[in-house]
């Protein structure tokens, strides 16, 4: 029998445990073990079974409990505790304080989903995951984030296999009063709104809510209101659903309702206004329309033009690209972005006529059809980047179009590599190791928490791996034995479970979502070869695998049955498991379990990937492609390369090449290192590898070290810029103007004659090159422009490789425009030498040569 309604009752708790509440009320919790033992001494079981979730908690445990604890004073004395430690936790300056004096006030963060904790699914994969690693670093360093994104009623989707081992996705309704957040209300109570005008309807409403990540608040919005028409309520309904229009209304509440809800959050609670925004993504690229829309029509704005707003929303917005192919990026019908940018849209005041430029894929190889949500927010921001050094390669190749007069290395797509927030996936017995040698996992001297490792007896170390790996065997076996139920096993069928999984094998992991190109099968390329790993007679490997194919993705959920369909096989199914619903609760026993985290994507195409960092922080060692951040951070001795087969076209010759090398990997250099075990009871030059790992890659993964980057590298330049320009909006109109004027005037500037002198017939390293560069400037003068001498080793065809600029300063200048420009340079490399001249613009308030997209070449 169903109930015709549903309503939550909240519990009253005693007053002596009202901190219970605050405790529940912030997600600190979620990283934080001391307050996480304070709710498991709620009541034991109840804990367990409401899976970690402090509000469910709260909810499950009876009164008379909640008597009982009110007078436990050991109780209320942890409790105590607990509440003053976050209090102080959320009061203390921190490095951002201490640190960093001129940086911007708040910064506005936005994502389409964000993985705080798994009793708060708003995530589906990595860049979720990313997002909630970034709030949860900024909050721990003190860095005034504001998180921005929506509240998905029925999150992404829970996994299950049917008999046959293909993919079933269940859409669980999510109850706002059930999760850790609050509805954000106006002074009178009511609850606050902000709205968005559609084409051919009302009015879109969404409501606020607020869930607290430690120092941070992630502002939420959900269109779930009454007086909504019901394809307005659904516009939040699940992440990554529906058909093209729906994701343009998510994405139009993401960017401009997003803008539009940090202004009512700063009203309402007195918090700083964002001076800078940052779109982890393009799915929040609409935010620039939104805030140019403020500084143009909004009445309690300023009034300017488009093109001195466009430039005040430049000067103060960070755009992060995570995807390495044109297939991840949003690109919406032109048309359908006309209908909801025309006079009356989403941002009434603002022409569509200038608008639909900012999306064009106007370059070569584009569609004039389209509009393309990344390029939007290359030129929506003055600084962009992509998530690891590799990355930001491929980033400036993929975007090379908007910047065609440039070569790839100068396209301004700089990288921060991304990091993980070590308090959420590191096991608390791995802190423990470093805290009995004398280090602070959690304080700030991080060399000596580094220099624990070595300290640590490789017994202690060992026993602490076998320990976790013993955990993830139990966690892997209950969730084996669900799954089997729900694909209609009988519980007779099922009693070789308890036999799945050996905690004295080694283990390795594979976990993250489906696409084609992560290559989730590449392992089942020889299956002959694969079994014989997995039974060796004395080195036997074992395989804990999960992830989650995109509900559209046929392909993904073919993958995903063909690797269950061999995994089901009696012979092997006690050495390999696939454990379906990947989740932050999987996640947290298989990293610290895993001995080995394998990773084997077609190269170039892992933007970063952090599923290895969390396991490295576990003392796992790396088995990847040399892709993302591993191509960047992989020394020799922190891992295993696997050789990848560039160049290969045949995409089944490569995979069979991979394969085999990672085959070799296995069988010939990590099992026999794992299972070398000294009379000590432990494999010595396993564990050397681990403390390398542990202090070659920790410092370098972690979040903190990723949000600093950001901090020191774009969020503190983009304030300083956008202050210098918004002093009274002059210098933002200043530097409108003066881009208006460059590209007008730039077709007259032109390199006409160079001439050099000082070599001689027979050049040596040493010897000095003297160039003389005659310029004609047409408009501009001088101190507008900037004249390079683009020099260093050429190849056969005189194409120069990572060449040097060097400056000219002005020598002389003659009528008609026309200048002289000087420069010595030295030789310092013997072999092939080459050099060129060109003229780019030049102002204080350009982060790069090539943002106006002009540059005279010499010819």
């Amino acid at each position: 029998m169903r109930a015709i309604r549903r309503f939550t009752v909240r519990p009253v708790l005693p007053p002596a445990l009202g901190a219970l509440g605050d405790l529940a009320g912030n997600l600190r919790w979620s990283w934080h073990p001391p307050t996480q033992d304070v709710f498991a001494a709620v009541d034991p079981q109840v804990w367990q079974s409401v899976q970690h979730d402090p509000v469910r908690l709260l909810g499950a445990v009876d009164a008379a409990r909640f008597e009982e604890l009110a007078h436990d004073q050991g109780f209320l004395d942890r409790l105590g505790a607990a509440k003053a430690d976050l209090d102080a936790y959320l009061s203390g300056d921190r490095w951002y304080q201490q640190r960093v004096p001129d940086g911007p006030r708040a910064i506005g963060y936005f994502s389409p989903e964000f993985g705080i904790t798994a009793v708060l699914p708003q995530y589906s994969g990595g860049l979720g995951i990313l997002a909630g690693d970034h709030l949860k670093a900024a909050s721990d360093l003190g860095v005034p984030i504001v998180g921005v994104g929506l509240l998905y009623r029925h999150g992404y989707f829970q996994q299950s296999l049917s008999r046959e081992g293909w993919q079933q996705e269940t859409y669980p309704v999510l109850d706002p009063d059930e999760l850790p957040i609050s509805l954000l209300r106006e002074a009178d109570g009511t609850r606050a709104t902000i709205s968005i005008d559609l084409p051919d309807g009302p009015p879109l409403v969404a409501r606020i809510w607020v869930a607290s990540v430690g120092r941070v608040p992630l502002l939420m919005l959900d269109t779930d209101v009454e007086g909504n028409p019901d394809h307005y309520v659904d516009v939040t309904d699940r992440l990554y659903g529906g058909n093209t229009e729906h994701r343009l209304r998510q994405e139009l509440l993401l960017g401009v309702g997003g803008v539009r809800a940090l202004r009512v959050y700063s009203r309402i609670t007195g918090a700083p206004e964002p001076e800078v925004f940052h779109t982890n993504e393009g799915h929040a690229g609409f935010l620039g329309l939104e805030r140019i829309r403020e500084l143009t029509v909004d009445p309690s704005g300023p009034g300017l033009d488009f093109d001195t707003a466009l430039e005040m929303g430049r000067a103060s917005t960070v755009f992060t690209t995570h995807t390495p192919v044109p297939a991840g990026i949003d690109r919406f019908p032109r048309s359908l972005v006309e209908q909801y940018f025309s006079e009356g849209g989403a941002t009434p005041g603002v022409p569509v006529e200038r608008i639909l430029p900012l999306g064009s894929e106007d370059y070569d190889g584009g569609d004039p059809a389209v509009f393309n949500m990344a390029v939007m927010g290359f030129r929506l921001a003055q600084r962009a980047n992509g998530v690891s050094l590799l990355h930001g390669h491929v980033s400036r190749g993929m975007f090379n179009g908007l910047w065609p007069a440039f070569d790839e290395a100068e396209v301004p797509i700089g990288s921060i590599t991304n990091g993980v927030h070590a308090p959420t996936w590191v096991a608390r017995e791995v802190f423990d190791l470093a805290a009995a040698q004398g280090a602070d996992p959690f304080g700030d001297d991080a060399d000596s928490f580094w220099a624990a490792v070595d300290k640590i007896p490789a017994q202690d170390m060992w026993a602490v791996k076998r320990r976790l790996r013993e955990r993830l065997v139990e966690d892997a076996r209950s969730r084996l034995a669900q799954a089997w139920e729900k694909r209609g096993a009988a519980p007779a069928e099922l009693g070789w479970i308890d036999g799945a999984l050996d905690p004295d094998v080694l283990t390795i992991g594979f976990a993250r979502r489906v696409p084609s190109y992560k290559r989730l099968t590449l392992m089942l390329s020889d299956k002959e070869r694969l079994r014989s790993l997995l039974l060796h007679p004395e080195r036997p490997v074992q395989l804990v695998i999960a992830g989650k194919s995109h509900p559209a993705d046929d392909g993904g959920k073919k993958l995903i049955q063909e690797l269950v369909q061999f995994a089901d096989d009696p012979e092997v199914r006690h050495r390999i498991v696939f454990l379906p619903n990947y989740d932050i609760a999987m996640a947290q026993p298989l990293y610290p379990g895993c001995d080995v985290w394998l990773n084997n994507p077609l190269r170039p195409y892992e933007a970063c990937g952090t599923s290895g960092m969390k396991a490295a922080l576990n003392g796992g060692l790396n088995l990847s492609i040399l892709d993302g951040w591993w191509d960047e951070w992989y020394d020799g001795s922190n891992g295993w390369a696997i050789p990848s087969a560039d160049g290969v076209d045949d995409p089944d010759k490569r995979d069979d090449l991979e394969a085999a090398a990672l085959y070799d990997l296995v069988e010939n250099e990590v099992a026999p290192r794992f299972y070398d075990v000294g009379p000590d009871g432990t494999p010595g030059r396993w564990l050397e590898m681990v403390r390398h790992t542990l202090k070659s890659l920790g410092p370098k993964v972690l979040a903190t070290r990723m949000v600093r980057d950001y901090v020191r590298e774009l969020y503190s330049p983009a304030a300083t810029n956008a202050r210098s320009l918004n002093a009274d909006y002059a210098g933002a109109a200043r530097l409108a103007a003066w881009k208006t004027r460059v590209r007008s005037a730039w077709p007259s500037v032109r390199v006409e004659h160079i001439e050099s002198s000082g070599l001689g017939d027979a050049p040596e390293v040493g010897q000095q090159l003297s160039v003389r560069a005659f310029v004609a400037l047409g408009e501009l003068s001088p101190d507008e422009v900037e004249v390079q001498l683009v020099h260093g080793r050429i190849d056969t065809e005189d194409r120069l490789g990572d060449p040097e600029v060097s400056p000219l300063h002005l020598a002389e200048s003659y009528e008609g425009g026309r200048h002289r420009f000087d420069v010595d340079v030295a030789l310092h490399h013997s072999g092939a030498f080459g050099y060129t001249v060109r003229v780019v613009p030049r102002n204080e308030h350009l982060t790069s040569p090539a943002e106006l997209g002009v540059v005279a070449l010499a010819v």
